[in-house]
């Protein structure tokens, strides 16, 4: 048998070593020199690298020259995304065309805009030929985002304008891309699942005329049937992950690519790889899998006592992955509350009685509420602890029958939107290449000759 090619040899272990050793930064360097780690000042706060006028986060006021937190607040081009959701639903309308049209181009449409925006993503959902068999069924990974991307990347091949970054031909490669992410996503899953778990193959086509969360209810079950409910909740996880700010990683890298002058694909591609990391798209994965665990471990999910038990374990490090973490609670940006949570829940709990599963939202519901108050009580935090929108959407995506491989890739397919506009605003007021600075802290010394090393 030969030499396994991915083998972690004693070699390679000794040389990782060497990567430590010379790699590793004293922490108080980053004190003495004013570091802002992760971008962000002593108190957690972004430190200010642009403008945007696509999105809003609020998470505190200032009240007698001091800030304060406060419930938090989202807005999509000046307009709080809670009124946005109450306005779709109160007409009976998919609202995720509708807040990509927002997001794009910086109003609401009206009946006509919006009509004519449904019919261009209608039309632009379609791959190249033989795209699906040639580049999607190669090679399938059991990492939908690195399929996700892969696809993303080879697009570039099939558009003979692919280095244009007109504002026109950027917008078309976005609409375009805004269109098929859900088939790129879903073909991609179906491709691993057939090759590596031997379940059947299909590949049905989307319709023109479905909303976006339809057609991804239509083309991932085998049978192609939802019910309402089912399609207007994945409408509105996708409404509310379709953008946050132009400070979260994956926008921020959208921003650094694009400042650079280059292509669409590769700026989008590089934003799905920022998106993939456990801190970032890929939260609510680990919701799901510390539920999983919690349901496993604690007998009676309505005994509260028992289940701050697990709690204060999870936060010991001596529960699931033992990280210390419990997933889906807190923000970054957010402290009294994350709005997206907010607007989500009522509609989690309307899908959980449609799917017999008030037990288990019931047990989510204990953790959100006693998992705050822990927090508070083990950890010494600069502001409050709430949960966030990931807390929330795995147990939906869950109970719609995704498969977690698509947990994430369904992020995508939302923020794809917001990416969009970001690259868009990014090429109209571009003015420099982004470069911060990183200062060396390393000492010069001079060259060794060979024979004297």
């Amino acid at each position: 048998m030969g030499k396994d090619y991915f083998a972690i040899t004693p070699e390679l272990c000794q040389l990782a070593q060497k990567c430590r050793d010379s790699s590793s930064i004293d922490g108080s360097l980053y004190t003495k020199y004013e570091v802002k780690r992760g971008l962000r000042d002593i108190n957690g706060k972004g430190v200010l690298t642009g403008l945007t006028e696509i999105s809003e986060i609020v998470s505190s006021k200032m009240v007698d020259g001091k800030s304060v937190p406060c419930e938090g607040k989202l807005y999509y081009r000046g307009i709080d995304v809670e009124e946005i959701v109450n306005g779709f639903l109160a007409e009976q309308r998919f609202g995720y065309e509708e807040t990509a049209y927002l997001l794009l181009f910086g109003e609401l449409p009206n009946w006509s805009q919006l009509e004519q925006f449904r019919n261009i993503l209608g039309e632009y959902r379609s791959l190249p030929t033989s795209f699906v068999r040639d580049i999607i069924m190669k090679a399938p990974s059991h990492d939908m985002m690195n399929t996700l991307a892969r696809s993303v990347l080879t697009l570039y091949s099939y558009d003979s304008r692919a280095d244009d970054v007109s504002i026109e031909n950027v917008l078309r490669q976005c609409l375009q891309l805004i269109a098929i992410f859900p088939m790129l996503s879903v073909y991609g899953y179906q491709a691993y699942s057939h090759y590596h778990d031997g379940k059947s193959l299909f590949i049905h086509s989307p319709l023109p005329e479905l909303s976006t969360a339809e057609n991804i209810l239509r083309i991932l079950r085998p049978d192609s049937s939802y019910t309402e409910l089912e399609a207007r909740i994945l409408d509105l996880a996708l409404v509310l992950h379709a953008e946050h700010g132009g400070g979260n990683n994956s926008t921020f890298t959208i921003h650094v690519v694009s400042s650079s002058g280059t292509d669409t694909y590769s700026a989008v591609a590089a934003a799905l790889g920022s998106l993939k990391g456990p801190r970032h798209g890929g939260a609510n994965i680990k919701v799901v899998q510390m539920f999983e665990d919690m349901k496993q471990n604690v007998k009676d999910w309505a005994d509260e006592e028992e289940v701050e038990r697990y709690l204060r374990a999870l936060l010991h490090k001596e529960a699931f992955d033992k990280a210390g973490l419990i997933y889906g609670m807190g923000h970054a940006v957010y402290s009294l509350s994350d709005p997206r949570a907010n607007v989500f829940k009522n509609f989690v709990q309307r899908l959980s009685e449609a799917k017999g599963k008030t037990k288990e939202f019931g047990l989510y519901s204990s953790v959100e509420r006693l998992a705050s108050k822990i927090i508070r009580e083990e950890r010494k935090i600069y502001k409050g602890v709430s949960a966030n929108i990931d807390f929330y959407s795995g147990f939906v995506y869950s109970m719609l029958e995704l498969p977690l491989e698509l947990y994430t890739p369904i992020f995508a397919i939302a923020r794809i939107a917001g990416w969009s506009a970001h690259r868009l605003e990014e090429l109209i007021n571009c003015g420099k290449i982004i470069r911060p600075a990183y200062k060396s802290v390393a000492d010069n010394r001079p060259y060794v000759l060979m024979a004297d090393r």
